[in-house]
């Protein structure tokens, strides 16, 4: 298996149901099993610019020339702001691996895209082409740009704390305590 040992986690921060606006993303840099930086940003609730800022946000960092792989808690970024992993891929030429605790319910998803969200069916074409949810590692996946073997790899080495992989567990609390609202769920 190649060394992904250069790994960044993404994930938003807690948000009230009646917030309208941006909503702070944080990604937490790592090597190996050590915290090495942070990228903030802020994203659109059910907006449509989280693959645009993650990819400025990486483009303006002096992470990238390192990086391995890009981890997203989940595929889409402060309520239903759905990533484009497959672009995300393409023009960063890096893997992509969406990670979730849980498999998602995507039929209700998918109706709460259709009825309520604007640009609802965009996005839902956005998950359809991330593929289904795989388990692995005892997680649930989407892929872009990397094998089911590699990504099994890659969540093993870096699960260290939980079932998820430590630059996300990181991203989380940091995201979680930066915005002092606390979480609810585990990672």
């Amino acid at each position: 298996m190649p060394n992904f040992s250069h790994r960044i986690g993404f994930d938003d921060a807690p948000f009230a149901k009646t917030h309208r606006g941006d909503v702070l993303i944080v990604g937490a840099v790592f090597t190996a099993n050590r915290l090495d930086g942070l990228l903030c940003g802020k994203v659109r609730r059910d907006g449509a610019n989280g693959t645009d800022k993650i990819i400025r946000l990486l483009e303006a960092s002096r992470f990238l020339d390192h990086l391995q792989i890009i981890l997203l808690q989940g595929i889409a970024l402060a309520g239903f702001n759905v990533v484009d992993i497959h672009r995300l891929h393409q023009i960063l030429n890096l893997p992509v691996l969406v990670i979730c605790r849980k498999a998602p319910d995507f039929g209700a998803i998918r109706n709460a895209l259709l009825t309520n969200v604007p640009g609802g069916k965009r996005k839902w074409k956005l998950i359809e082409k991330a593929g289904p949810m795989e388990k692995l590692a005892g997680v649930y996946v989407q892929r872009a740009g990397i094998d089911t073997a590699t990504a099994a790899g890659v969540i093993q080495q870096s699960a260290i704390h939980s079932s998820v992989p430590e630059p996300l567990r990181t991203a989380h609390i940091i995201a979680r305590d930066i915005t002092a609202s606390g979480s609810r769920q585990r990672v």
